[in-house]
């Protein structure tokens, strides 16, 4: 077959980005926009997505030929319309993900947030090429909008100092993207589309700069994914998004169909809560034309077949325990059966797992938003001992109880979207929910991150405080084993148990206790007179002499915690004896209470 000849699919879009940045704004510009540019029966609404056909591309595109310089051969662009970067999680399949080409949408004037960087993350991770749409340029102060006209145009109409104030957003966008590794330019400066990730300014309110993400994205993706567009013949592979029940038709899925073709009475194998779920399908459902694909109070057609790419819905027994995240094979025959179990419970077994080894617990709704919690720990340096879908049971609590035992802070059950079961005791373990995957990983590192400080933060007690004392001369009781002498206190703190260093660093024993006229002290203080055991390797007149000054030997950790945790108990004579501590011990240590400094 030649180059020519090659039929292309439709590609997969997946539009992502920060919460309130403009993701359905411009998922519904591109919807409005391309019905009115549509010619009756060109555009479909299907499960999950929205099909813009060639066509209106072309003609949404017609006053920018020169960025589309070679004649489309898509059939069009298939829009998953995904509410956040949860569900495109579940755009999964082996080797990467279903999506070919993503729209990371962020606001120009705000740039880059928590969740774009993690959309990135996880763009950069199933390793989706993606331009990104600068959006709400029409919020840029000055700007003055001309409803659906190109970027180009619009940019040409502003004053001086609006188009070097856009300039300077998307000045910074590029900035924010080399930081995470990538080259990025504004789209109409780019050379070299393989190198450098397009900016395209847009808004999704008036629609300008519409056009040139739409030529684009057609563009680009026919001429550099094509042999990954190759139409292919065989039984559908697909991923499902979402499980169902719908009135009428019991439990549905939602899928996603990446390749081949799906016929109904076709024998489906795919993933279970309990395994691997074969069965037949008994209905191909898309919704009514043009109606919102997550909305079927308007009906479903019933088709025969479709070829990818497509978002469809099925219908058929034994489907109420199927995963959402999970792949989906058609079986062409018995004999094949075994092999697509086996890839498919090979898929399963990476996701869901429970390990001999200390870790929290994750329990999430989907194989997909399990998987994207799953790294997101690893890349975190959290450790993950079961990963698992469904509600949070016994079982789960008994495992973060062990992890607990173990190391304090793993005591942990992550959930995203779903709850314990009734009556489930989990006082005992701590439980983080939430339906935000970056927020949730945020927040279970800050609750270890908070265990671990508070394990730091010693008690004043236990610290080995700054003290300073002079041997008082005549006020030796016994030279060594102990050496017994009397003291006075020049600076802050003296306990049993503080070693000791002469003005010399020279480490000369520990204190063993402290008297004041035969009473037991647990401290002595600046200004008092006491005598002091001091036990080691240590004799009167030879280690250390009569009228010597002594200081505590302070190790750097606790001189940190001082300062960090205690520092309203740090006295002014304490301050001096710091000080001399310092000096004393950079002659060994050049970083020595650098950190206080």
């Amino acid at each position: 077959m030649t180059q020519s000849n090659v039929r292309l699919r439709q590609p997969i879009v997946v539009v992502l980005g920060h919460v309130d940045h403009g993701k359905t704004t411009l998922l519904d510009k591109i919807r409005g926009t391309t019905v009115v540019k549509k010619e009756p029966g060109e555009m479909t609404q299907e499960v999950g997505a929205s099909f813009v056909p060639t066509s209106v591309i072309e003609k949404v595109a017609m006053p920018l030929k020169n960025l589309i310089p070679i004649k489309l051969e898509i059939p069009g662009l298939l829009f998953i319309d995904t509410p956040g970067h949860e569900l495109f999680s579940n755009l999964r399949k082996r080797g990467g993900s279903v999506a070919d080409i993503a729209i990371l949408v962020v606001d120009v004037t705000e740039g880059f947030q928590k969740q774009t960087i993690e959309s990135i993350e996880i763009l950069k991770e199933k390793r989706v090429p993606f331009l990104v749409a600068a959006n709400k340029i029409d919020r840029i102060p000055g700007w003055k909008s001309i409803e659906n006209e190109t970027f180009s145009k619009s940019f040409k109409l502003q004053t001086t100092s609006v188009q070097k104030t856009l300039d300077n957003y998307v000045y910074k966008l590029v900035m924010q993207l080399a930081e995470l590794g990538f080259n990025a330019e504004r789209f109409d400066r780019v050379r070299d589309f393989t190198k450098y990730v397009a900016i395209v300014p847009v808004s999704g309110k008036t629609g300008e700069g519409l056009s040139e993400l739409l030529a684009l994205l057609a563009g680009l993706t026919q001429q550099y994914l094509k042999s990954r567009l190759r139409i292919v013949e065989g039984p559908a592979k697909g991923v499902i998004l979402e499980v169902k029940e719908e009135q009428g038709l019991g439990h549905t899925i939602d899928v996603i169909i990446y390749d081949g073709i799906l016929k109904k009475n076709d024998t489906i194998a795919l993933g279970g809560l309990n395994g691997v779920i074969v069965t037949k399908i008994r209905n191909i459902l898309l919704p009514a034309p043009l109606q919102d694909m997550r909305i079927s109070k308007y009906g479903y057609k019933s088709i025969d077949e479709i070829s990818a790419a497509a978002g469809i819905k099925i219908s058929g027994p034994g489907l109420e325990e199927a995963l959402a995240g999970s792949s989906i094979y058609v079986v062409e025959n018995e004999e094949k059966l075994p092999e697509v179990k086996k890839i498919i419970e090979e898929e399963l077994s990476k996701i869901r797992f429970s390990k001999d080894s200390v870790g929290i617990v994750v329990k999430a709704d989907s194989l997909g938003s399990l998987e994207s919690l799953i790294n997101g720990f690893e890349r975190m340096g959290i450790p993950v001992r079961v990963a698992d879908i469904g509600p949070i049971t016994k079982r789960d609590v008994i495992e973060a109880e062990l992890s607990s035992k173990e190391v304090e802070e793993f005591g942990i059950i992550a959930a995203f979207r779903v709850k314990p079961l009734p009556g489930l005791e989990i006082s005992k373990v701590k439980l983080i929910y939430n339906d935000i995957i970056y927020q949730l990983l945020e927040e279970t590192k800050k609750y270890i991150d908070e265990i671990r400080e508070r394990k730091k933060r010693r008690s004043l007690d236990s610290l080995i405080l700054p003290g300073k004392i002079k041997i008082l001369p005549g006020y030796v009781f016994r030279r060594s084993d102990p050496a017994i002498v009397g003291v006075e206190v020049l600076g802050g703190i003296i306990k049993p148990k503080f070693p000791l260093i002469r003005e010399d660093g020279q480490r000369v024993g520990e204190i063993l206790g402290i008297q004041d006229n035969k009473k037991n002290l647990d401290k002595a203080t600046k200004g008092m007179e006491v005598s002091m055991s001091i036990k080691g390797n240590v004799m009167i007149g030879r280690q250390i002499q009569e009228g010597d000054v002594l200081y505590t030997d302070v190790p750097q950790d606790d001189l940190d915690m001082l300062y960090k945790v205690h520092k309203d108990s740090i006295t002014e004579d304490m301050i001096e004896v710091i000080r001399e501590l310092i000096k004393i011990k950079r002659v060994e240590n050049p970083l020595y209470g650098i950190s206080i400094q």
